[in-house]
């Protein structure tokens, strides 16, 4: 996909827990599968696919304004076989990868009219097989920017975004209570900058995880600050997954919809700051 043509990167889109292979997951329709046959999108999966397009289409040229940006998919590309799961659209890696090939095909357009390059991160062994190989393959296939021992699905990502570092991983804690979801995002910004102090090295300004499904944001102001990096970050992205039978019976997620979406990481005229886009499905029709 080519590097930008300077140095400057302003833009950083991030996606994540697209879980392709799922029945509930993210799928380009009529996705040619092993056996011959084509997958078939249920009702949720097409709501999926139109949301996906006018991510890529319409918000992300008009949330960077047309400028270069490069992506993140930052984790749980594809479903695997996680738990014994029914709810896949084949269990065929190969399928799998067909699906997640076809599916990403969006955000190389984006990419390709940028400029722009793409990263992927490693997610959950149950999900990208052991040692990620899945999201390996999948992401040597995308063209995804190898890191300095040549994997191209990494372990985490540390970028310049403008004025501001960011550090990109898939993993973060969760909790089966909404009173405390801020809880692990506000500890990891925290053990971020103790690792940091510990090791005399940059703290992140913007520190971006997943896992969860669920977009909240953790900011505190900095006292030791640039012009342009007035906060310390901790954000974490919606994913593109619908309600599993997991998330039916867990507490928390039990009660709640999913939510749709993905972040930029943005260096703006004046500061360094995100921007979410979060759609969310709908609860089930009231009975009358």
């Amino acid at each position: 996909m080519g590097s930008p043509a300077n140095g400057q990167v302003n833009n950083l889109v991030v996606v994540s827990d697209t879980h392709c292979g799922s029945k509930l997951g993210l799928c380009a329709p009529g996705v040619l599968l092993d056996e011959g046959n084509r997958a078939e999108l249920n009702s949720g999966q097409k709501v999926l696919w139109r949301w996906w397009l006018a991510f890529w289409q319409d918000w992300v040229p008009h949330a960077t304004r047309g400028e270069r940006f490069d992506v993140v998919i930052n984790g749980d590309l594809v479903e695997g076989v996680p738990r014994g799961t029914v709810a896949l659209i084949s269990s065929n890696p190969a399928d799998q990868e067909r699906i997640a090939l076809e599916t990403m095909a969006p955000v190389k357009k984006a990419l390709e009219r940028v400029s722009g390059r793409l990263f992927v991160i490693r997610g959950t062994e149950a999900h990208a097989g052991m040692s990620a190989a899945d999201e390996e393959r999948i992401a040597r296939t995308l063209g995804a920017v190898p890191d300095e021992d040549g994997r191209y699905a990494r372990w985490s990502l540390w970028m310049m975004v403008g004025s501001g570092l960011v550090h990109c991983m898939h993993h973060i804690g969760t909790t089966s209570s909404s009173h405390h979801e801020a809880s692990a995002v506000d500890a990891e910004l925290k053990a971020e900058y103790v690792e940091a102090g510990r090791t005399g090295l940059r703290p992140p300004d913007v520190v971006v995880r997943s896992h969860r499904h669920r977009w909240i944001e953790v900011r505190v102001p900095k006292t030791c600050r640039s012009e342009h990096v007035t906060f310390a970050t901790c954000v974490v992205t919606p994913g593109w997954q619908l309600k599993t039978p997991f998330a039916w019976r867990a507490a928390g997620s039990r009660i709640t919809m999913p939510q749709i979406g993905g972040i930029l990481v943005r260096q703006g005229d004046n500061e360094l700051h995100t921007r979410a886009w979060i759609k969310s499905m709908q609860r089930p029709k009231t009975v009358v």
